[in-house]
């Protein structure tokens, strides 16, 4: 028997899977990292922290296992996408701790890259709007305010990248310094049409291009690794993925049309559009799915601030659940016919939005409105917002959407998800495995080795499916109200005078 590993590193932690040569998860170990947060509130974290745990927790999920290290044949690695950092090419120290993609201290950079009235181009050219929350705001504040990363840049040794780089080139003792398409297709760096790094776009942000490293298909060959000595021969990384991609990857969505909902923290929506760029006009962004095989595919995305946290703030904040669980048996208990809706907008919206300035609002509410209407309305604002991307990939497609593949924690919510299927009008696949984003990158990494048959990978085991049954003209009055619901959060002042 032959294995492959999966690494998983995310914004918490760092997960290492192994997986056999039948794509059976068989041992699973997990770390986290410290979240460094300053008293400006910037968010960073140690590359150095994040790379010894890789090898602690590969090591970890192999001796658990009990299998022989030499028998590992492929490795597989998906990342946290957004995260940013520098570091010496010639001895591999960081220039700095990394920027996580939640820091918003390059708003800076962002800002007069907009005041310059760069945005249509930087959008035309790279498919996302310009924004701290991408890479190419966060390395240019680096080489404005990191002295050690401009004086590596004056002797061409700097490396800047995304953590997948990161791991690749310190796993590979330093010879390689790779990215792949999906993660490059984020950094807003990258020509999306061209498939090459922008040199205007790097100008505009101030990021040497030189600096940037090579980018390689997703299932290319990114180098060989050994884990510090731990396993007794160099064995090849055969898959580099964000994790939102790997997750698309894991659940089968290799054709135009087939769309998946990670219901985590935040969601991440992304619907497979194939291998010809389009331009989102409905708030979504374009990015590439993956380069596999010597093709690019493409994806429409759209990412929601507020749907799993939702549930934890009910429960934290506002004490109307004890448990995650309980919130689904008091919506199912609660009245159908109470008109409460949630707009969860406690940071603005999201997709297709986009506003900042967007207030939470309860609204609808009558006199015989209890906890378990709030909760209820709390469980469906995941489900409306899901929609709404949902029905922007429709409009901005052509495609109709008939199945969205979920997961992530909420997807366990038997209520969640059936009125997920009612109000987007979609069947509802939930997997029999969690960690999408870990299995979809040793899936690639397998058949890129050639272990796995093709796309055997493809067809994951269904643990549950929903099916739409609520009447149709139900669900066009409750969308209407989400929607009525949503204007009146809104920060713009022809919305405000109408909640007035």
């Amino acid at each position: 028997m032959r294995y492959v590993i999966g690494i998983d590193q995310s914004t918490q932690g760092t997960k290492a899977l192994l997986t056999d040569e039948r794509g059976s998860l068989i041992s699973r170990a997990d770390l986290p990292h410290r979240q460094i947060v300053s008293p400006q509130g910037w968010v960073s974290h140690d590359p150095e922290e994040i790379y010894a745990n890789t090898v602690a927790a590969v090591r970890k999920a192999v001796e658990g296992a009990g299998i022989n290290p030499g028998d590992i044949a492929a490795v597989g690695i998906s990342n946290q996408r957004e995260t940013s950092l520098g570091w010496d090419r010639v001895t591999g120290e960081p220039a700095d701790n990394a920027i996580v993609w939640q820091c918003a201290r390059a708003q800076d950079i962002a800002d007069q890259v907009t005041s310059r009235g760069e945005n249509t181009a930087v959008r035309r050219a790279t498919g996302l709007p310009v924004s701290p929350y991408f890479p190419a705001a966060k390395m240019g504040w680096l080489m404005k305010n990191s002295a050690r990363a401009a004086t590596l840049a004056q002797t061409g040794r700097l490396c800047l990248g995304t953590v997948d780089s990161w791991l690749v080139f310190r796993l590979t003792g330093g010879r390689e310094f790779r990215t792949d398409y999906s993660n490059a297709s984020r950094t807003q760096l990258f020509d999306i049409r061209s498939l090459m790094w922008s040199a205007p776009v790097c100008e505009l942000f101030g990021v040497p291009p030189e600096a940037l490293p090579e980018v390689t298909d997703s299932d290319g060959f990114f180098g060989e690794t050994d884990f510090e000595g731990f396993l007794p021969h160099g064995v090849p990384i055969h898959a580099v993925m964000g994790d939102s991609h790997a997750a698309l990857y894991g659940q089968g969505c290799l054709h135009p049309g087939m769309a998946k909902a990670t219901y985590g923290t935040g969601s991440s929506v992304m619907m497979n559009i194939g291998d010809r760029y389009r331009e989102s006009g409905s708030g979504l962004v374009t990015s590439l799915a993956w380069k596999r095989r010597g093709r690019a595919d493409y994806v429409f995305e759209g990412n929601i601030h507020y749907t799993g946290a939702v549930i934890a703030w009910m429960q934290k904040d506002l004490g109307l659940i004890k448990t995650a669980a309980e919130s689904g048996e008091l919506a199912a208990k609660a009245n159908r016919l109470d008109g409460t809706y949630l707009v969860p907008a406690f940071t603005g919206l999201g997709a297709p939005y986009w506003d900042s300035g967007a207030k939470a609002v309860f609204c609808g509410m009558s006199r015989t409105t209890g906890r378990r209407e709030l909760v209820k309305a709390g469980l469906e604002c995941i489900a409306y917002q899901i929609t709404d991307v949902i029905d922007a990939m429709r409009t901005d497609s052509g495609i109709a959407v008939n199945e969205l593949r979920v997961d992530g924690g909420a997807s366990g919510n038997d209520y969640l998800m059936r009125f997920q299927s009612d109000i987007a009008g979609v069947r509802i696949t939930v997997p029999a495995v969690e960690e999408l984003s870990g299995i979809g990158a040793a899936c690639m990494a397998g058949e890129s080795a050639g272990l796995f048959r093709s796309d055997f990978s493809m067809t994951p085991t269904v643990r549950r499916s929903y099916e739409p049954e609520m009447d149709p003209e139900l669900r066009k009055e409750k969308y209407a109200g989400w929607k009525a619901a949503v204007l009146r959060s809104r920060s713009t002042d022809e919305n405000v005078k109408g909640r007035d």
